[in-house]
């Protein structure tokens, strides 16, 4: 089966081929020669995703996925969400990101936070919503070197390293985007039985 991933991040890429495995044919934006910035301008997780689905699946009438994620801080009210990519400025710059979401929590004891994954699938003409959460907390300073965005400051919840500090493999097995491209991947396999 082939499929679309409205996305040009190679971590992205990276880490949803090593979940999915063989049983897919997982193309990306590059794969396909669309290098624009497909437009994320909506409220929530949910819209953003569906937005990139619709617009990659209007232009290729081909089935496809897009996902959004957020970190969602308690003591910063949920904050960043759905702008994390772009906490400290439209260039996605993931240190300067971090940095403000510390500084925003300055001393707070509540540490307390959440990664949440939504992907938009558009098969067949249907759209469907897969959803991964993996609770945790942030750290005040960062540690390792794997992973990408919010992942040094981030230790999931009965864990005492942060997702930069494990494997790519130790990572999928426990992330947000893995639990929600997990339901993704068992929705693939029996397809079309259960598109009803």
């Amino acid at each position: 089966m082939k499929i679309v991933f409205a996305t040009n991040n190679h971590n992205k890429i990276k880490e949803i081929r090593h979940i999915l495995g063989d049983s897919f044919t997982l193309l990306s934006l590059e794969d396909l020669n669309i290098n624009e910035d497909i437009p994320e301008n909506e409220m929530t997780l949910e819209g953003n995703a569906m937005q990139k689905a619709r617009v990659v699946h209007k232009m290729l009438n081909m089935n496809v996925f897009a996902d959004d994620t957020g970190l969602e801080i308690e003591v910063l009210n949920g904050l960043p969400g759905v702008n994390s990519a772009r906490f400290a400025g439209e260039n996605k710059d993931s240190d300067a990101n971090i940095e403000k979401a510390l500084s925003l929590m300055g001393s707070s004891e509540n540490r307390n936070a959440r990664f949440r994954t939504v992907i938009a699938l558009i098969m067949d003409c249907r759209e469907y919503f897969f959803e991964g959460v993996v609770d945790g907390r942030i750290i005040s300073e960062k540690r390792g070197n794997h992973g990408f965005g919010y992942d040094p400051v981030f230790v999931p919840e009965g864990k005492t390293r942060t997702f930069a500090e494990m494997p790519l493999s130790e990572k999928n097995l426990i992330s947000h985007r893995a639990r929600a491209f997990e339901k993704l991947r068992n929705f693939l396999l029996r397809y079309p039985d259960n598109k009803d």
